[in-house]
This record gives C-alpha cells, structure tokens and sequence, in this order.
C-alpha cells in the first residue's frame, strides 16, 4: 500500500513523526560528523549521497511535508532550529537541507494532484529549484510552456522529483510571477557551479527544451488572501515567501554560529605574541570582538524564531497573518545575513594570520557566510525601506515583490 492510498489520519498514523527536540538534537548529533566531510563538499562541488542520506534519515526533508504524504506537517520554526544546527558543521550541506526541505511546503499549498504524482510511490523524493525568472514562460491553452536556462538550482543532483522553477508571465491584463513545478525528466544539469563560497552546494544551471506544464503544477508565488489560502489549514496558512526567507535566515544563523564554535576552539589554546598579555583568553580585545559577535548572532536568531512563532500563531489557529505584520517579518528576517557576516567577520579578523590558511576551516566557513549573505532574500537595503514606508504610512509598490498585499 503507498502513503497515497491512505487517508490523511491513516497517512499520519502510519508514520513516526518525532517530537522538535529529538529532530533537533538529531541536526546537534550530525555537526562533528558535517565538519569532517566539509572540506570534501567543498573539493566536489556537492554534497554526499551519504549526506543526503543521513539527512533523508534524520527526517529533515519531512519536517514541513504534507501528512497525508508521509511527511511531519511540523511549525516551521522546527525547521529553522535544525538548520540553525547543520550549518554550524558545514554551510553547504546545510544550505541543501534549506532548499530542499522548504519544497515539500510549497507542494502543499499545491493542487493535490502535484503531491499524488510526486510521492506516490516514493515520499522520500527531493525537489529542487530556480525562482529568478531567467527561461521564458508563455501562457498556452491548459497552462504554460517552459524554455530556457535556469541557474543556481542548489541540490540538484540529489533532487529525482526535479525543480520549482520561476518565470514572469503575461496574464489577467499584467505580469505575474509564477513557480512551475517540472519533473526531472524534463531537465538537464549543466555542470557551471564555480563560485567562492558555499560551493559544495552544487547549486548548477538547469537546462528546459520547450516543455508543457499544466495549470495546476504551478501558482502565483506572492499570492496571499482567502481566494488562496482560505481552503486551508494550520502550517500551509503561512506565506510562502515568508517560510522561504526564515528558512534562508536560519541556515546562516548557522554558519555564523559555527564560526563562533570554531573561533572559541581557535583560542581557547593560543597564545598571544604579546608577552604582557600572555594567553589569548586575557586578550581584552579577543574577548569584547567574541561577546559582541555573539550578541549579534543570539540577536539574529531570536528575531527569525520570534517572527515565525508570531506567524504560526495565525496559522495555527487557521487564520491568515496580517498584511503589516507579514511586512515586518519580510524585513527584518532580510537583515539576518549582513548581520551574522558583521558578526563572523568580526571574529575572523582577530584570528590573524591563523585564520586564512586553506587548512583552516575558518576561512571556508567565512566565505561560505559571505555568499550566502548575497542571496536575494537578504537584501536589507531595499526592504528597509519598504519597512520604513509601511511604519510612516506609505503606499506599498505595485507590484510587490514580497508577496504582501
């Protein structure tokens, strides 16, 4: 019998979902094992199929999987917690859980159909993605023609249910940003991931040769309000937007915490060259860079945690989030990134000479925060200033490109 023949209760009994402390001490338990491997993800570009497997294991790519799928159905803060843990023993693998485990969330707010024919026979299955509109998309009769080159689609090698791809289309008098979901048998990997950091994430370029998606495989990624999601319940009431970019945030909560893991090790046992000072540990300027980066990390965190606790509130009780405060977590998630690099780069810098020896883990982790702090979802500057507008009254852009309004 496959998870698709049993009810939604039955699909629920029939799996061990564990509790949020057992999956994130098992995300705790990985961390030595993730820092051994890291350098080999680094060297191959991608993570182990040994990786993904103990992550496949670990239930990570369940947490936020519809029940009636095999998956967990869990508050997505149980997600954010794992990933704030992976990424302290290697950003790349970590990034992978993040993209790959938000997906199962997106086939939820999907026509049941797309889940049928995903996992049916296999609810394991991972899919990929590429949201920035890079292909061409054409509106045809029953849905929409996908052609093109995608980029930066992290975990592809791993992901056989193949890739959530976005694209900007002409329709209902306007452009409107889309999500397509397109099977592996339609994709071609090109292999282009060259980058300076994070780059065991394997993040390569997807190639479409002219493929029908039906309607129903796809859906207007900002789209918030009754008409689409009023129909349904608990963890698919949240945005989609808002679970992706927490989910961002969080792995580099990580990263910037394995950083502070790594530079405590780094001094703990050093000493300083300056005979007054003596041990590292009695430098007054090791100790202030540790508590200050520290802070901005613990600040980071707890403001991606409060956001979504604040969220699942709503949803929970099956209510939609509230348009300002949908703004708010938008925003302020979008700061984590420049400010877990602030933190880290704080500490690096007072490794010295140490620190940037290809031998040092240090100098991995470091640029692995400083790509992944790039990514489109931290982009403080613009969406402070859509936060500072909504606070002084301001009318929201047409189109939005957050997903609020």
């Amino acid at each position: 019998m496959t998870i698709s023949s049993l009810n939604a209760e039955e699909a629920v009994t029939a799996t061990s979902i564990p509790s949020e402390e057992e999956i994130i001490a098992r995300a705790t338990a990985l961390i030595p094992v993730l820092r051994e491997r890291a350098a080999d993800v680094e060297k191959n570009r991608m993570v182990s199929t040994e990786t993904i497997r103990d992550f496949t294991e670990a239930g990570f790519f369940k947490i936020l999987q519809p029940k009636r799928w095999g998956g967990y159905e869990m508050n997505p803060n149980v997600l954010n917690k794992v990933l704030m843990e992976l990424g302290r023993g290697c950003p790349s693998s970590a990034w992978n859980v993040m993209v790959l485990g938000v997906h199962p969330f997106e086939v939820g707010l999907l026509d049941s159909r797309v889940g049928e024919e995903l996992w049916s026979e296999d609810s394991h299955v991972l899919v990929s993605s590429s949201y920035a509109p890079f292909g061409k998309v054409t509106a045809v009769e029953g849905g929409y023609e996908l052609e093109g080159e995608w980029l930066t689609s992290s975990g592809c090698d791993h992901a056989a249910g193949g890739a959530f791809l976005g694209g900007r289309v002409q329709e209902n008098g306007g452009m409107v940003f889309r999500s397509f979901w397109v099977p592996a048998r339609h994709l071609d990997i090109v292999d282009d991931w060259h980058v300076v950091g994070l780059a065991g994430t394997g993040s390569k370029k997807l190639v479409v040769k002219k493929v029908f998606v039906p309607a129903y495989r796809s859906h207007v990624i900002g789209d918030y309000d009754e008409s689409t999601h009023g129909h349904v319940n608990n963890l698919y009431k949240m945005p989609f937007f808002y679970v992706f970019y927490a989910a961002v945030s969080s792995v580099i909560v990580g990263m910037a915490r394995g950083m502070e893991d790594m530079y405590v090790e780094h001094m703990k046992p050093r000493q300083n060259l300056n005979q007054a000072v003596g041990a590292a540990v009695n430098d007054p300027f090791i100790k202030q860079r540790l508590g200050a980066a520290s802070a901005k990390i613990l600040g980071a965190a707890s403001r991606v945690l409060h956001n979504t606790d604040e969220a699942w509130g709503y949803a929970s009780r099956g209510e939609l989030v509230p348009l300002d405060v949908r703004i708010r977590h938008f925003a302020t998630n979008q700061f984590t990134g420049g400010e877990c690099f602030d933190a880290a780069h704080m500490i690096f810098k007072k490794t010295s000479t140490r620190g940037v020896w290809l031998s040092s883990p240090m100098q991995r982790q470091m640029r692995d925060i400083l790509v992944a702090a790039n990514h489109i979802t931290q982009n403080e500057d613009n969406i402070g200033e859509l936060l500072g507008g909504n606070l002084l009254g301001a009318q929201l852009p047409v189109p939005n490109p957050f997903g609020v309004k």
